[in-house]
């Protein structure tokens, strides 16, 4: 009997297309082990992972730290929940997490996964605003091609129109307003210098929908979907104070930011502002094992902790997984003995200016953006004018030819196609400039390519 292969289509991928893996000639790579920052296919061919698996592999492959932990765990306890019980890994890491979060962000609640953070936040504050004597304060803002999740309540805050049309209708009461894509400002006429005319827009969103109905709006500190739009200064700071105003809660989704992917523990503290909710997931364990949650301020665990609404009523079996716990205890203990944030904060600059020169030798880059380890290179048809790429070039370039083509290269990067194309990239945070100028060279090579290619 031949061993399962992929084009079988017994094992269905994650947003995916079916005829890049089914039939007789999938080309979807079947990975088999990893070192560092790279891995290796079933036929030995060996990537580098300018994406960190998902914006998520912070530390690298093939850690022993982590597996250690795993096993001591496993053998200890293995399995214990956070409902009607506690277990020490849990505790131990929401004690750890809420010494390097920001501010009063004192209360950890665990889960597994990304959307289900988001989830478990919208459900807090919505609680939170009835613990209150505001049950009316159900309403959501967030923001223009933003990705928040695929369950059903974080796909409501999710802005991409693609990924929530095929789900419709969708709970009510989701708003969008525009995101800081300073390269193609919709907003406001003086872009740049930017006059937070974005933020604003959040704020009339707020008034025009009656601020005693307005329970939170979600933000990522960097936005991933579109390409690694950048808050301009003081925009960040400018919710924080909407939110005060009208008493909504503000949350930093930092499912892809926290964990050093911007040389911090968290977005929030790279850009200087307090949410009154944090969101995590993917770097909280390196992806050696699944993790989420969220982190949520003083004033709401009073808020919950009094009364007959002395329960936030949620939960998950496997939320805080003693196994996971003890991973992400272990992942932390490898950030500060290797200083993991420091070698992103040494990098960044430099790996900016790769980028920026990349974009000088290639016409076909129009805007280079991003911070720390996470930066998009936005693909024009014509820079001078910022002229787009038509729906059919940009299916040719980017399905067509890149994401192909940087795989042959050896490369691991993103070629998404969400708002206008990019390619994005997110390497391992202990890449060291060796590993970077690989990265940045193929990048080089392919977009060269590229441009030969769609002038033609």
């Amino acid at each position: 009997m031949r061993g399962a292969q992929l084009s079988d289509g017994h094992l269905w991928l994650h947003f995916t297309r079916t005829s890049d893996w089914r039939g007789d000639a999938p080309n979807v790579p079947v990975l088999e082990r990893g070192e560092g920052c790279y891995v290796w296919d079933a036929n030995g061919t060996r990537y580098l992972d300018g994406l960190s698996a998902l914006f998520c592999v912070q530390v690298g492959y093939g850690r022993p730290e982590m597996p250690a932990a795993a096993e001591a765990q496993m053998r200890k306890l293995p399995f214990a929940t956070n409902w009607g019980t506690a277990h020490q890994p849990a505790i131990d890491l929401a004690a750890a997490l809420t010494e390097r979060f920001p501010g009063d962000l004192d209360h950890a609640f665990f889960v597994n996964s990304g959307s289900e953070a988001v989830e478990s936040a919208l459900k807090l504050a919505r609680q939170y605003h009835a613990a209150n004597g505001q049950p009316n304060r159900y309403k959501v803002v967030s923001r223009n091609f933003a990705y928040h999740g695929t369950t059903l309540g974080a796909l409501g805050v999710t802005g991409l129109a693609g990924a929530r049309t095929p789900f419709e209708p969708l709970a009510p009461g989701m708003f969008h307003a525009p995101n800081t894509n300073e390269y193609r400002c919709q907003t406001s006429l003086h872009c740049p210098p930017c006059d937070l005319t974005c933020a604003m827009a959040i704020e009339r969103i707020i008034v025009a929908e009656g601020p005693e109905t307005v329970s939170a709006v979600f933000v990522e500190p960097v936005q991933n979907a579109g390409g690694c739009f950048t808050p301009p200064p003081g925009y960040l700071q400018r919710i924080r104070e909407i939110c005060d105003r009208y008493g909504v809660l503000m949350v930093s989704d930092e499912v892809i930011c926290g964990f050093g992917r911007l040389g911090r523990w968290t977005g929030a503290e790279r850009y200087g502002y307090l949410p009154d909710i944090i969101t995590f997931a993917k770097g909280v364990t390196s992806a050696y094992a699944p993790l989420a949650g969220m982190l949520f301020r003083r004033h709401i665990g009073d808020a919950l902790a009094t009364g007959r609404a002395s329960m936030f009523v949620h939960g998950a079996t496997w939320g805080g997984h003693p196994v996971s716990c003890a991973v992400a205890l272990a992942n932390i203990g490898v950030f500060e003995s290797e200083d993991v944030l420091g070698n992103v904060q040494r990098n960044e600059v430099w790996l900016g200016e790769q980028l920026h020169e990349l974009m000088a030798r290639h016409e076909i880059v129009g805007d280079v953006r991003g911070t720390g380890y996470f930066w998009a290179l936005e693909l024009v048809a014509d820079r001078e004018r910022k002229v787009m790429f038509t729906n059919e070039q940009a299916e040719d370039l980017l399905r067509g030819f890149l994401s192909a083509r940087l795989l042959e290269l050896g490369l691991i990067a993103r070629a998404d196609d969400r708002d206008e194309p990019v390619i994005q990239i997110s390497p391992p945070l202990v890449a060291d400039r060796e590993v970077l100028g690989e990265l940045v060279g193929i990048l080089d090579q392919v977009l060269g390519e590229a441009q030969k290619r769609m002038r033609h």
